[in-house]
C-alpha cells in the first residue's frame, strides 16, 4: 500500500515466491508508466509493462502501432483511464475495434456517449449515398444567346 498525508493512493497484492526452483518474476502495472508515456511514446513497442495490457487495448496496440503517428495516439487513448473509468475506457476501446473503427476521435466518442448515457448502436438509419435532384435542370441557350446579342449592340451584359 501506498499513502501519502493520510490517504492511499494504491494498493497492490504482494507476491512472495521465495524458491531457487522457480524463475524470479518481475510485475509490471502499465498504469504507473503513463507519464514516462505521455513523453516517449516509442516506449510502447518494446516496454515490459505494456506486455499485459488486457487483450482489447493489446489488440489496439497492434493496429495503432502499424501506423505514422499511432503510438502518440495509442498513449492519449491509455492516458483515459487517468480521467474516466477504466472499465469504460476498456468498452470503448472494445466497441471501437468491433465498429472497425479503431480512432482516437472514435474511442472518445463512445467514451463520452457511455459516460454521458446517450444511445451507442441506436436503430440503424437508412441514409442516402448522395444527394438525388427531383427535377434535372435544362440548359438554356436561348437566354446565352440573348446576353451576346445586347453586348454585340453595344451594350454590356450587366
Amino acid at each position: 500500500m501506498v499513502a501519502a498525508e493520510g490517504q492511499i493512493l494504491c494498493e497492490h497484492v504482494r507476491v512472495i515466491q521465495r524458491s531457487h526452483q522457480l524463475t524470479p518474476r518481475t510485475i509490471y502495472d502499465w498504469r504507473h508508466y503513463l507519464a514516462v508515456l505521455q513523453r516517449k511514446p516509442g516506449a510502447l513497442k518494446n516496454g515490459a509493462p505494456f506486455a499485459e495490457f488486457p487483450p482489447a487495448f493489446k489488440q489496439l496496440q497492434d493496429l495503432m502501432l502499424r501506423k505514422p503517428g499511432g503510438d502518440r495516439e495509442m498513449v492519449d487513448i491509455l492516458a483515459l483511464v487517468l480521467h474516466h473509468d477504466e472499465q469504460a475506457v476498456l468498452v470503448a476501446v472494445e466497441m471501437a475495434l468491433a465498429e472497425g473503427i479503431a480512432t482516437k476521435t472514435h474511442v472518445l466518442n463512445l467514451l463520452h456517449r457511455l459516460i454521458d448515457g446517450k444511445t451507442v448502436g441506436g436503430p440503424d438509419i437508412n441514409t442516402p449515398q448522395a444527394l438525388a435532384l427531383r427535377s434535372e435542370p435544362k440548359a438554356n441557350v436561348e437566354r446565352y444567346d440573348g446576353l451576346r446579342a445586347r453586348t454585340a449592340g453595344g451594350r454590356h451584359a450587366s
